[in-house]
């Protein structure tokens, strides 16, 4: 592991500016073994899980349903069974369990004064680069929040605290077909007391779906784009990358989790990818 980590060489120099890494929660898990002699998972339990009276945070094995651990799922027309990632890969980068209670807990305690001293917490909490020490500011309108959000084999997840309100807030998924984004906004929305809106859904059957199928390429990115169908579900494809559209007006479509929006015209045999700002037209292959 740390030969793949060297290998990927620095961005930076230290101190110079800040981004997220993965690869230094790995190395710090390294580091904390080495110097308290103890596995990572027994540290994780006698500093954080057993001091703030946690009762479902834990280093990950392999999932056990009959131990109320859920699998994760991606959808593709129906619910299918992620892989699983062996918890020594990620380590303190992604490698515990919890739950959106024990989550608030976590962040009571943390912004309590609970777990660390004040000067601690406000080195943790100075924002350089949009990035802290473990921390990165979650905003919702004129509220500020810190927290910290993950993503593994298709779970997702997000804490924050709002100091605003003294407001602690978590939110898990193990499988999405929905934009968590807007959920977060609803909750939050109506913890503040501001108005939302609720989701509306178009809904299709698998025969109109049928006028979209079949291949899309274009010169710009050089890869087929398949489009096929399961059920009532559009499915994209594009090299190794499976996922399932949601549909939402006629001849339009959306994949929430790349932020890319999809239009077909089954008369023109083309599709255009709206992405980020950046427009992209395919065309259907005869």
């Amino acid at each position: 592991m740390l030969a793949i980590i060297e290998k990927g060489g620095s961005d930076f120099e230290p101190d110079s500016k800040a981004d997220y890494s993965n690869s230094n929660y790995v190395l710090l898990t390294y580091m904390l073994e080495k110097i308290f002699s103890k596995p990572y998972s027994d540290l994780l339990q006698e500093y954080i899980v057993e001091p703030i009276g946690l009762t479902d945070t834990y280093v990950f094995g392999k999932t056990n349903p009959n131990n109320n651990e859920c699998r994760s799922y991606r959808f593709l027309g129906s619910w299918k069974v992620e892989n699983e990632t062996d918890w020594t890969v990620p380590l303190g980068a992604g490698a515990i369990v919890s739950t959106p209670t024990d989550l608030t807990k976590f962040a009571d305690a943390l912004f309590g004064g609970r777990l660390l001293t004040n000067e601690s917490l406000e080195i943790m909490k100075t924002i350089k680069d949009d990035y802290g020490l473990g921390l990165f500011e979650i905003p919702f309108g004129e509220n500020i929040g810190l927290g910290h959000t993950g993503a593994i084999d298709g779970f997702v997840s997000v804490y924050s605290h709002f100091a605003d309100g003294n407001i602690s807030y978590a939110l898990i998924s193990n499988g999405r077909n929905f934009n968590i984004g807007d959920i977060n906004k609803a909750v939050l929305s109506a913890v503040y007391g501001k108005p939302y809106e609720l989701p509306e859904f178009y809904n299709v059957v698998s025969e109109d779906l049928d006028i979209y199928l079949g291949v899309y390429v274009s010169k710009k990115i050089g890869l087929d784009f398949i489009v096929t169908k399961e059920g009532n579900t559009l499915i994209g494809q594009i090299g190794d990358d499976v996922f399932s559209f949601e549909a939402v007006d006629k001849d339009k479509f959306k994949y929430d989790p790349i932020g890319a929006t999809f239009e077909f015209n089954p008369k023109k045999n083309t599709m255009t990818l709206f992405q980020y700002g950046a427009k992209l037209v395919l065309r259907r292959k005869k």
